[in-house]
């Protein structure tokens, strides 16, 4: 009897735990961060917000990318040369105000050139996003995102960041 006693404690021990775990990721305020050229990563961004019941906050570069700034095969796109030199900075539009409300912010983007484009790094380099848990998430046609995740984690290692997701389709 008072194994069956010690057990159902420890059993009722373990769902107050799940509980009150799942009860504390239900309570995170989550964000979800990106930066879309054609669409394709805003469509992975509505999708992430929805699964996580999240506020959508876009990246919006002060001078909107055209169809050539965006051809990865001139050497002269505005792209390739932001890629080219790591300490670009292309500027963007607004600032997210609100954004000491969240726990966890999802930072999403375009693969270019394997790493995340460097208007994310303008976004990053802007906002206090300190105590947060920042997650990655991408589109690619080719590549992964862990060499992006890993590059943001280099260049950011005051923050704490968490997992990362690969969102084709």
């Amino acid at each position: 009897m008072k194994k069956l006693l010690i057990i159902l404690a420890a059993i009722l021990g373990l769902n107050i735990t799940a509980y009150s775990q799942e009860n504390n990721k239900k309570d995170m305020k989550t964000l979800v961060v990106y930066f879309s050229a054609t669409g394709t990563t805003k469509a992975a961004a509505q999708r992430l917000a929805k699964e996580f019941n999240a506020d959508l906050y876009e990246i919006t570069p002060e001078v909107p990318y055209t169809a050539a700034d965006l051809d990865w095969r001139d050497k002269n796109s505005r792209s390739t040369i932001e890629m080219k030199d790591k300490s670009s900075r292309p500027a963007i539009k607004g600032h997210c105000d609100n954004i000491a409300d969240y726990d966890v912010v999802w930072i999403g983007f375009p693969v270019w050139w394997y790493t995340a484009p460097t208007i994310v790094n303008t976004f990053i380099e802007a906002h206090d996003l300190s105590g947060k848990t920042l997650k990655v998430f991408a589109t690619s046609g080719g590549s992964g995102v862990e060499g992006s995740a890993n590059d943001l984690k280099k260049a950011y290692p005051q923050y704490n960041w968490g997992e990362s997701r690969l969102m084709n389709r």
